[in-house]
């Protein structure tokens, strides 16, 4: 980074908390709320349409008159196009400009909740997932750096409460889809949270008019110089894809197999059911708590060292420890994988010098992570017909979370993602 020594000097030092070097002068108050409100209504549609088919697949399948293949299908699609909005959506916010680009992508993803309740066929449901889960791919991607470039004094806050809403609404969504769809039907009961979708391209648009757009954003001489890292050969970059992406393994795996793997080691039906509601509704603990403590200057790296051990002790219960403390060991997994990935969420603006690069780290980590998480619903599944067990793939996933707990202590050292020290 080539820099005269004196403007070196009038640029903040970063720490375990702050971005280093913003680029713009610190939010006013009214651009702290618009970003915030804003940011919680991106939250609110980016799990719901999701949670939501999860909830009522059984009516969804005898309505389409559709196989069981096809609604495993349905569940497949959003960690792919994940990864395929990840791996675009650097590249596209930077041309077009965050707002803009996340604005589209809102519009895009609420068509895609009407599509697939109008067109009540197989390829008109299934054309409307692929729509709103590939503008969820984006959102993931482009969240952080909105954060850090229109706010970035109030990372960890905002970050933690964007996740936060995330959990939240789709837990909200997922209780009451089902007795909606009982009252309305399921196209209006799936159609109707479309709703959320245009509240939040208002206020997107609203943001927009009354901040400019991202791409007209100057960045400091001081901070041009590591615009220049690729994060397909940073080692950093890496790491922390491998630690997301063994995370959302984890909780895919967990999310699709819980209950039927509590089913097997004694609980009855209503009990394994339950286990999978705490596994859930540990998130907005861990959220929580892990912004309150990062706020408060904790060390980043015990956070995450904690959050990761948490995983292997939740899979070492589920494995190997007593079922009468079922519900200990599936909200040890809850805490840490929802720990985990706000945790993350939060390093791709704190390790990174700019928004692009924010981005880019974002985009990366993300493409990569969900690739890796899409492998753990299928080999769990295909391990456990083939040995009609459960022991050898919760075996291969307690390796992994051992492994993830590596990954936790390199990916939250006080390091930046070029490597220089904080």
């Amino acid at each position: 980074m080539s820099t005269s020594p004196n403007v070196q000097n009038d640029l903040p030092l970063p720490s375990q908390t702050d971005t280093p070097a913003p680029f713009q002068l610190p939010s006013s108050r009214f651009t702290f709320w618009l970003v915030l409100c804003a940011m919680i209504l991106l939250a609110t549609n980016m799990r719901s349409p999701i949670v939501a088919l999860g909830s009522i697949a059984p009516v969804v399948q005898g309505a389409l008159h559709i196989s069981e293949t096809q609604i495993g299908w349905l569940g497949a699609v959003p960690m792919l196009t994940f990864a395929l909005g990840a791996f675009i959506a650097p590249a596209i916010g930077k041309r077009f400009g965050l707002e803009n680009t996340l604005i589209s992508m809102i519009s895009l993803l609420t068509m895609g909740m009407i599509v697939r309740s109008l067109i009540p066929t197989w390829m008109g449901f299934l054309g409307g997932t692929l729509l709103l889960t590939l503008a969820i791919g984006f959102a993931n991607t482009l969240a952080a750096p909105v954060i850090k470039q229109r706010t970035p004094n109030h990372i960890p806050l905002i970050t933690g409460l964007f996740s936060l809403t995330m959990t939240v609404s789709a837990g909200i969504v997922a209780g009451v889809v089902l007795p909606l769809s009982e009252q309305v039907g399921w196209q209006w009961a799936l159609g109707g949270w479309s709703i959320l979708g245009v509240f939040a391209i208002v206020i997107w648009v609203f943001l927009r008019l009354r901040l400019g757009s991202s791409s007209d954003q100057i960045v400091p001489i001081a901070t041009q110089g590591s615009s220049d890292i690729s994060m397909w050969r940073t080692s950093f970059a890496w790491q922390i894809a491998i630690f997301m992406g063994l995370q959302s393994l984890l909780f895919y795996t967990a999310a699709s197999f819980l209950p039927s793997i509590w089913l097997s080691k004694g609980l009855s039906a209503v009990s394994a059911g339950q286990m999978n509601s705490v596994f859930q509704f540990m998130a907005p603990v861990a959220i929580l708590s892990l912004t309150w403590l990062v706020n408060r200057g904790r060390p980043i790296q015990a956070l995450a060292v904690f959050a990761a051990v948490l995983n292997v002790l939740g899979i070492l219960g589920v494995s190997y420890l007593s079922a009468d403390l079922a519900w200990l060991w599936s909200a040890l997994m809850g805490i840490g994988c929802s720990a985990i990935f706000t945790l993350s969420m939060m390093l791709f603006s704190m390790r990174t010098y700019t928004a692009n690069q924010s981005s880019e780290l974002s985009g990366m980590a993300q493409a990569v992570g969900y690739l890796i998480a899409f492998f753990g619903p299928l080999g769990t599944g295909w391990l456990h017909e083939a040995t009609d067990s459960w022991d050898l793939p919760l075996f291969i996933m307690l390796i992994l979370m051992v492994v993830n707990v590596g990954f936790a202590w390199m990916v939250s050292r006080p390091v930046m993602v070029d490597g220089k020290k904080i």
